[in-house]
């Protein structure tokens, strides 16, 4: 008898699978546009709240290596006794400037004076600028800039000259040194203008006079309110600990030591906290484009019962079926996938460029982003691509 030979289906080879998959796709592009658009605007709010966070830290990050982490500063700290006034000794600046570790120091003295456009404004009206009288090194310390003008010297130091923070021109309406401010009851010649200084934004609102000319003109008593130092960057915790000893030997507790650094590393480090509710909305809209995607799946098998019928009585086996529908499940997320990683690098792309930062869009969020993608267009088109399996050719054939 002859042998009879047993019928196996054909293989799909990976072209056949794009041919197939794709094959819905490119007779409804209306809707294929419209499905992908809930998964692109899902994966692009994700990637766009994960690079403008990324871009806003780099960007602290970028700032503290410019200015650097290894600056402390010193002030009086509260008294032994409630409401006691503790002052820093006069020779302060240049105790600290002896500690070992310690590469420069500077420092700066409260004045009980105001600062105003003329003596026409009534004196009350200060604007929220502090007079300070500043030593040489001051801007060294702080690794400042100048806006425009000159800093304070031995020089300019002794007579009635200013330099005014970046906060301070601003709330006087200065542009540029040469004008005149009054102080007190004369009037001083504003010789520079300061960069925004992060580290220290009580400087950015004070109006600076020279040491010398502060005791001069100014009625200041040479004791220093707060004192800047820059160390090595292996010394910083060995001088924390005896800046208030140096300072005050016998009541270092009277010294308060702060480390303004820590500001920008804390934001540095907890920036893109708040990004979470945002990235759960992402989330939110991404499954809703997945649900989007599964109902376009699911009226695509309904609207093409004929073809799978056709493809069945030919010889298709389920198997075959579910991964035509699972293939162009994922074919349709992909594109909206791609399209929203674009359009998330874009919208981040354009926020750094308007606020002058890195653009970083990080690459785990674009393939974790991506993947997710893939991850919800396979569970959308299972059950359609199921159901398509499990139509019978004949009912099929006659349904259509």
């Amino acid at each position: 008898m002859p042998r009879t030979r047993r019928l196996t289906a054909a293989r799909l080879g990976p072209r056949d699978v794009l041919h197939v998959g794709s094959a819905g796709l490119r007779s409804r592009p209306v809707r294929v546009v419209l499905s992908a658009l809930g998964i692109a605007i899902g994966i692009a709010t994700m990637i766009a709240v994960v690079g403008i966070s990324a871009s806003s830290q780099a960007q602290l990050l970028r700032q503290l290596d410019a200015l650097g982490t290894n600056m402390l500063v010193a002030e009086p700290g509260e008294g032994m006794f409630s409401g006691q006034e503790v002052k820093l000794p006069k020779d302060a600046v240049g105790m600290v400037g002896r500690i070992e570790g310690v590469e420069k120091a500077a420092g700066t003295g409260d004045l009980r004076s105001s600062v105003r456009r003329s003596e026409k404004i009534p004196e009350a009206e200060t604007g929220g600028i502090a007079v300070k009288a500043a030593t040489e090194g001051l801007l060294d310390v702080l690794r400042g800039g100048l806006a425009s003008g000159t800093w304070l010297n031995a020089a300019t130091g002794r007579y009635p000259s200013v330099v005014l923070g970046h906060v301070a021109a601003e709330r006087l309406g200065i542009t540029q040194p040469g004008r005149q401010v009054w102080i007190d009851d004369r009037y001083f010649t504003v010789i520079g203008i300061l960069d925004p200084l992060p580290l220290a934004p009580e400087i950015e609102r004070s109006a600076l006079v020279g040491w010398a000319g502060a005791e001069r003109l100014l009625g200041f008593d040479g004791h220093p309110t707060t004192v800047y130092e820059r160390s090595t960057d292996a010394s910083v915790e060995d001088v924390q600990k005896l800046l208030a000893p140096t300072i005050d030997p016998q009541n270092p507790q009277n010294v308060s030591v702060g480390d303004p650094s820590s500001a920008l590393k804390a934001k540095a480090a907890t920036e893109g906290a708040f990004s979470t509710l945002l990235l759960g909305l992402g989330g939110i809209a991404l499954l809703v484009g997945g649900v989007g995607v599964a109902n376009t799946m699911i009226i695509s098998v309904l609207e093409r019962r004929h073809e799978i019928g056709l493809r069945r009585s030919l010889g298709a086996t389920r198997g075959q079926i579910r991964i035509q529908f699972v293939t162009e499940s994922l074919m349709l997320s992909g594109l909206g996938g791609l399209a929203g990683v674009a359009l998330g690098g874009a919208a981040t792309g354009a926020y750094a460029s308007a606020g002058g930062l890195p653009w970083v869009v990080p690459l785990w969020a674009v393939g974790g982003g991506f993947a997710a993608t893939l991850a919800i267009g396979t569970v959308a088109g299972l059950y359609p691509a199921v159901r398509a399996s499990r139509l019978s050719p004949t009912l099929a054939l006659a349904a259509a």
